[in-house]
């Protein structure tokens, strides 16, 4: 991995990039109570998403620091985000808006965080949903 191609991060992941279509993002799963919760949020990113769907492709350590390495499409912006346009997508789709960038969908028992417009981008008037923070209710596993 170069390291050399770093572009940002957040409080859960560093973004490198790899080309000139993909991004490399290492994640330690801060967020997630597990890893195996972190793994869900890949399953369920990927179902909901699948044109910003993340690949798997190991994990590294760092400074005593494990984080995986997931390999995702790069999406350049042509413009801002109106996150109404997220809420609203997102309200068709069954989620509801519990605060802020927030959503829960009470059908699936899923909850859908962290959607501001660093981590949902528009490109071409499309919604590209590039970095969500799913969490699995206890609910969901009663059904």
């Amino acid at each position: 991995m170069d390291f050399s191609q770093y572009v940002s991060e957040g409080a859960e992941q560093k973004v490198y990039l790899k080309d000139a279509e993909h991004v490399l993002k290492l994640n330690d799963a801060i967020y997630y109570e597990s890893w195996e919760d972190y793994f869900y949020n890949l399953l369920l990113h990927n179902y909901f998403f699948p044109d910003t769907a993340y690949n798997l492709l190991g994990f590294t350590k760092d400074k005593n620091v494990l984080y995986a390495i997931v390999k995702q499409a790069y999406v350049s912006i042509t413009d801002k985000t109106d996150l109404s346009r997220v809420k609203t997508f997102l309200e068709e789709n069954g989620f509801e808006n519990t605060r802020n960038n927030d959503y829960f969908n009470p059908q699936l028992q899923i909850i859908l965080e962290d959607l501001h417009d660093e981590n949902v981008l528009t490109r071409n008037d499309i919604l590209y949903f590039i970095d969500t923070v799913f969490y699995l209710t206890e609910r969901f596993w009663q059904k």
